[in-house]
C-alpha cells in the first residue's frame, strides 16, 4: 500500500474512527514492543540455545492471544462485564504455560521469561474494569517480577508498576469512549436542530394557511347556501372566497421560499450559533456582499448549514463571498455526494429567476455549496 493510500484512506475517516484506530494501534504496538525487550533481554545472557527458543516462543504466543483479549477488551470497555471468556480462557493457559517455562529455564533467563508474561498481560488485561478481574491481574502483576528474580524488593516494583500500566490502558480506553459520546451527542444535537426547523416550519403552515382554510371553508359554505336560496350575495361571497385563497397562495409560497423574510445578518449569527453549539469552527467572510443580494444569500446559507448537520463530520465551515460567487464549505463530510438533495434542487429553482445560479460538489475531504450571485442584485422575476 503505498503513502499516497495510506493518507486518503486516514482522511476519509472520521474523528472518532481516527481517535480508535490510534488507540487500538497504539495498544497493540506497545504489547508487542514486550516480544522485542524480551528479545534484546535474553540476548544479553548470550544462550542461544534451546532455553533461549522456549523463551522467545512463549512470549510470542501469550502475545499473540493477548493480543485477541485485549481486542475484545477495548470493544467492551467501559463495561464491567461480561468477561470474554472465549479469548481469556487460552490467553490464561499461555500464561500458566510462561510462567512454568521461567521456573524451568536456567537463572541468566529467569527475568526475560518473566517479563514476557508481565507485560503482555499489563497490557492485554488492563483495561478489564471488573473488580475481581483487577484484582487478579495486580496481584500477578504485583507477585511475576519475585517469581522472575527471587528478590523480595521486586513485589514492590511489580506493584507500582502494575499501577501504572492499568492506568495508562484504562486512560487511553476513556479518552476513546469520551469522544466517542460527544460524538454521538453532536449527532443527536444536530438531528434536534433539524427537528426543531421542521416543528417551526409546521407551525408556520398550521397558523398561515390553517387560518386562511378555515375563512375559506366558512364562505364558501356561507356561499352554497345563498346560491340555494336564490340570493345574489352568493357571488359576492365567493369573490371573497377567491381574494382569500389567493391571499393563501401567497403566504404558502411565502413560506416555501422561506418560511418569512430573510435577514441574512440573523441567518449568520443562527448558523454560527447553531454550528458552534454542535463543536464546529465558523469563518465569515460576507462583508461585501451586496445589500440586493441579502436575502437569496440567506436561503444559500440556511440550505448550506443544514447540508452540514446532515451530511459532514466537520470542523469547520467556512462562509465567504468572493463576488460575484458565495461558497459555504465544509471540512470531512461523511461520504461523496454523488447527486443533489430535494434542498439544493429546490434552492436552485429559487434562484433560477434571480438570475443566479447554484452548485454543489468536493470530494472526501471537503464539501461546497456555491451560489453565483452576478451584478450588484437580482433580476426581477417576471
Amino acid at each position: 500500500m503505498t503513502r499516497r493510500s495510506l493518507l486518503a484512506g486516514w482522511s476519509r475517516r472520521s474523528q472518532v474512527e481516527r481517535v480508535d484506530l490510534y488507540t487500538r494501534q497504539s495498544l497493540y504496538i506497545l504489547l508487542w514492543l514486550t516480544v522485542g525487550f524480551v528479545v534484546l533481554q535474553a540476548s544479553a545472557a548470550e544462550r542461544f540455545d534451546g532455553w533461549f527458543v522456549a523463551v522467545v516462543a512463549s512470549t510470542t504466543a501469550v502475545a499473540a492471544s493477548g493480543t485477541f483479549v485485549l481486542r475484545r477488551v477495548i470493544d467492551l470497555y467501559p463495561a464491567l462485564g461480561p468477561l470474554p471468556w472465549r479469548p481469556l480462557g487460552p490467553f490464561l493457559v499461555l500464561v500458566a504455560t510462561g510462567l512454568a517455562v521461567a521456573a524451568l529455564v536456567p537463572d541468566d533467563l529467569h527475568a526475560a521469561a518473566t517479563t514476557g508474561v508481565w507485560g503482555s498481560t499489563a497490557w492485554a488485561l488492563g483495561g478489564l474494569r471488573d473488580p475481581r478481574a483487577t484484582a487478579g491481574v495486580m496481584a500477578l502483576l504485583t507477585f511475576a517480577p519475585w517469581w522472575g528474580t527471587g528478590m523480595a524488593w521486586t513485589v514492590a516494583y511489580g506493584f507500582l508498576t502494575g499501577l501504572f500500566f492499568l492506568f495508562t490502558v484504562r486512560a487511553s480506553l476513556w479518552l476513546l469512549g469520551v469522544v466517542t459520546e460527544l460524538d454521538r451527542a453532536r449527532g443527536a444535537q444536530s438531528a434536534l436542530a433539524v427537528a426543531e426547523e421542521r416543528l417551526r416550519f409546521s407551525r408556520d403552515v398550521h397558523d398561515v394557511l390553517g387560518r386562511r382554510l378555515s375563512t375559506i371553508a366558512v364562505q364558501a359554505e356561507l356561499a352554497a347556501t345563498l346560491a340555494g336560496r336564490g340570493d345574489d350575495g352568493a357571488a359576492e361571497r365567493m369573490l371573497e372566497v377567491r381574494g382569500v385563497a389567493h391571499e393563501a397562495l401567497r403566504e404558502a409560497r411565502e413560506l416555501a421560499r422561506g418560511y418569512r423574510a430573510t435577514d441574512l445578518a440573523q441567518e449568520l449569527e443562527g448558523a454560527r450559533s447553531l454550528l458552534r453549539s454542535a463543536g464546529i469552527r465558523v469563518v465569515l467572510d460576507v462583508e461585501d456582499l451586496p445589500a440586493a443580494w441579502h436575502e437569496a444569500a440567506g436561503w444559500v446559507v440556511r440550505e448550506g448549514v443544514t447540508n452540514v448537520l446532515r451530511h459532514s463530520d466537520a470542523a469547520e465551515v467556512t462562509i465567504r463571498w468572493r463576488a460575484p460567487e458565495l461558497t459555504v464549505g465544509n471540512d470531512r463530510p461523511t461520504r461523496t455526494r454523488t447527486g443533489d438533495g430535494a434542498g439544493l434542487t429546490g434552492l436552485r429553482e429559487r434562484l433560477a429567476p434571480l438570475g443566479a445560479s447554484l452548485s454543489a460538489g468536493g470530494d472526501a475531504a471537503s464539501y461546497a455549496v456555491t451560489a453565483t450571485l452576478p451584478g450588484t442584485g437580482p433580476r426581477d422575476a417576471t
